[in-house]
C-alpha cells in the first residue's frame, strides 16, 4: 500500500488520541464508586426484605394482639355481668353460688389471657423496635446511595467531557486520512490495540524488537509513500526522524 507520508505522520497522532481514548473508557469503567454502589445494592435488597419480613411479622403480631385484647375484654365484661347479679342478689342460693365459681373462673382466665396478652404486646414492641431499625438503616443506605451516585455522575461527566474533545481531536485528523489507509490502521489496532507505531533507532515501537538487516535494507530502499509494516507485529510502521534508516 502506498500513502502520502503526511499522513502516515498523521497515523502517529491518531494512534495517541485513540491510546487516550481507551484510558478515559477504562476510567469510566473502574471508577471506584462502579462496585461500592453494587455491594451498596445489595445490601439494600437485604434491607428491602429486611423491612418486609419484620413489617409483615408486626403485622401478623398486631393482629394477635387484637384478638389477645378482644379475648381478655370478653371475659371482663362477662366477669363485670355476673358482678351485678351477684351484687343485686336476684336469684337462688344455688344460682349466686354458681355465679361466685363462675367469677372465680373467670378470673383465672382473666389472669391467663392477660398474661398471654403481655407476651405478644412485648414481642410487638420488639418488631416495633426491629421494623424502626430496619427503616432507619435502609433510609442512611439511600442516603449513601445518593452520594455515591452523585459522586459517580460528577466523575463520568468530566471524564466524558474529556473524552469528546479527544474525540473531537480524532475526527479531524481521520479527516486528514485516506479511507484505505484508516481502514488498514484501523483492522490492526481492533487486533492488537495499536494500529500504527514509531520506527526508531531501526526498533519497531509496538512490539519493541529490532528489526534485522534485511529488513532495514528493504525499508531504506522503499519510497517514501510505501506503508511499511513490522515483520513481527505486522503494525504500520511510521517513519521518523530517528528511524536510523
Amino acid at each position: 500500500m502506498k500513502a502520502d507520508p503526511t499522513q502516515q505522520q498523521r497515523l502517529l497522532e491518531l494512534q495517541a488520541l485513540d491510546t487516550r481514548l481507551g484510558q478515559l473508557d477504562h476510567q469510566l469503567e473502574v471508577l471506584p464508586e462502579h462496585a461500592q454502589l453494587a455491594e451498596l445494592s445489595t445490601r439494600a435488597a437485604d434491607l428491602d426484605a429486611e423491612v418486609v419480613r419484620t413489617t409483615t411479622e408486626r403485622s401478623d403480631v398486631q393482629r394477635e394482639l387484637g384478638k389477645a385484647e378482644t379475648d381478655v375484654q370478653l371475659v371482663r365484661d362477662r366477669a363485670a355481668r355476673n358482678q351485678q347479679r351477684l351484687d343485686a342478689g336476684v336469684g337462688s342460693a344455688k344460682d349466686m353460688q354458681a355465679l361466685q365459681h363462675e367469677l372465680e373462673s373467670l378470673a383465672r382466665r382473666q389472669a391467663t389471657l392477660e398474661d398471654e396478652e403481655l407476651e405478644v404486646m412485648e414481642r410487638a414492641e420488639t418488631l416495633d423496635s426491629a421494623v424502626a431499625r430496619a427503616e432507619a438503616d435502609r433510609a442512611a443506605l439511600a442516603g449513601q446511595q445518593a452520594e455515591l451516585t452523585a459522586s459517580r455522575d460528577a466523575k463520568s461527566a468530566t471524564i466524558e467531557s474529556d473524552r469528546s474533545q479527544v474525540a473531537a481531536g480524532r475526527e479531524a485528523i481521520v479527516a486528514d486520512v485516506s479511507d484505505e489507509l484508516l481502514a488498514l490502521y484501523d483492522k490492526i489496532r481492533a487486533v492488537s490495540g495499536t494500529g500504527a507505531a514509531p520506527l526508531q533507532q531501526r526498533r519497531c515501537g509496538g512490539c519493541q524488537l529490532e528489526l534485522n538487516q534485511v529488513d532495514l535494507s528493504r525499508f531504506r530502499a522503499a519510497d517514501p509513500d510505501e506503508v511499511l509494516r513490522c515483520e513481527e507485529c505486522r503494525r504500520i510502521l511510521v517513519r521518523t526522524p530517528e528511524s536510523g534508516l
